[in-house]
Order: C-alpha cells, then structure tokens, then sequence
C-alpha cells in the first residue's frame, strides 16, 4: 500500500497548497460546476475525506464507528462550511487530509481486503477508498479553477483512472473502439461498433470525466473516427463485483 498513500499524500499536498493561498474573496468565486462557489468544492473534499475515514475505521475493526452520515446529511454539511471563511476552510481540510493519511499508515496489512460499502451500495476492498479519496482530490482540484488543469493530474493517477472508467464502460457497452493514450503507451479495447479515440491520456480522462467538453477534445487533444459519445455520469462504480 505504500505507492498508493504515497500518491495520496502528493495529490493532497498540492491541493491543500493551492487552498490556503485563497482568501475569503476567493473562495467566495464561482468553481467550475454548476452551482459551486469554491467553497462548496472544498467542503465537499473534506466533508467525502470524513465518509472515507468512516470506511477506514470500520475496515480496521469490523464495527460501525457510530452512526452513517446519510447523502442528505453530507449535502447539509457541505453548505454550512461553504459559508466560513477562507482560512477555515484550509485549516479543516488540511486537518482532514492529514487525519486520513495517518488511518492509512496505521491500518493493519490484513485489514485492507475487508469489505466495505459505498453510500450508493457497491461494495469494494478497504484499499479502494483510498483511490476513491484520489479521485476526488485530483478531480476537484481541477473544479477549484484556479490554474490547475487535467495536463497537471500526474500520470500514475491518470493511467488507474482511465483502467477504471474504460473497464466500467465496456461493461456497459459504451460505444467506443479501440481507446489509445499516446503518451502513455496504453489502450484499451471498447465494446465494439464505436469510434477509434486516440490521443493524451488525460485530455481523454478528463473528456469521459465530464470536465472538457467533446468539441473541444475533438478540435486538437482527440483525433476520432467519427462524433464522440456522451459520457455517462462520472466517476462509474467499478466493475469487479467484489462480494
């Protein structure tokens, strides 16, 4: 597990550099979701870093840590620390981050095949929160807008998330051929019966990510064989049923 929390650890410390050099104007700035000041993309990291921690803890001892916070509760949380101040903002996620990092260090070896569950119901080993916890960093650093771009996610985070989200699609029959990302030497066979995607791993993840729209993908960082699918709604659950 030591490459993973490792790559959580750096993907954390870049986001948490970036927001603490915001103030309280700054934060108060639209993201670039619809409806999200920069606030609420931080207090959603922190606040799905806490439904991380929750799974972390039952994994290491087999016992519910108190009660789980419902989607609801999560989402009400969210907008009450979307409303304090810039400063606050950093000092929690900073904490948030660094308590997460230290339930992984200490996690027994054997602990983390333990099976966990997702609020939306699929289950997956304890070591998968910590991609989970990744995913959402790296993805919503992005949203922060605030000059970090998909060329900047790193190539280790977008080799997995590509393994991921193709894996999912072609199990749900997604119409894509035959998926290469140039720089990285990877491809990946589709479903069949769909458009041949080439170009730079993360210009393709971010367009299945939803954060770059096809048109402009098709115009220089994608070169396709006909007109791009929509993506489905992202990130998917994957697709190994572990059980």
């Amino acid at each position: 597990m030591h490459e993973t929390i490792k790559g959580l650890a750096a993907s954390a410390a870049r986001l948490t550099d970036a927001v603490d050099r915001l103030t309280d104007a700054e934060v108060r700035e639209p993201a670039a979701l619809p409806g999200w000041t920069r606030a609420h993309a931080i207090a959603h990291i922190a606040r799905s870093i806490d439904a991380y921690l929750w799974l972390l803890a039952l994994a290491r001892t087999g016992v519910e840590p108190g009660p789980r916070q419902t989607g609801a509760q999560i989402g009400q949380a969210v907008e009450e620390w979307a409303a304090r101040p810039a400063a606050e903002l950093a000092a929690d996620l900073a904490d948030r981050v660094a308590v997460l990092l230290a339930a992984a260090e200490a996690m027994p070896e054997e602990r983390w095949e333990y099976l966990v569950s997702a609020l939306a119901g699929w289950r997956h080993p304890a070591w998968y929160t910590l991609l989970r916890a990744r995913r959402e960093i790296e993805t919503h650093h992005v949203d922060l807008a605030v000059g970090y771009r998909p060329a900047d996610w790193p190539a280790d985070y977008v080799a997995w998330a590509l393994d991921e989200t193709l894996t999912a699609l072609r199990a749900r029959e997604f119409p894509l051929g035959r998926v290469t990302a140039a720089d990285l030497g990877r491809s990946w066979e589709g479903s069949g019966g769909g458009v041949t995607v080439h170009g730079d791993g993360h210009a393709l993840l971010a367009w299945l990510a939803g954060r770059e729209p096809a048109d402009a993908l098709t115009t220089g960082a994608l070169i396709v064989d006909g007109p791009l699918p929509e993506p489905p709604s992202w990130p998917l659950p994957p697709t190994p049923g572990w059980n």
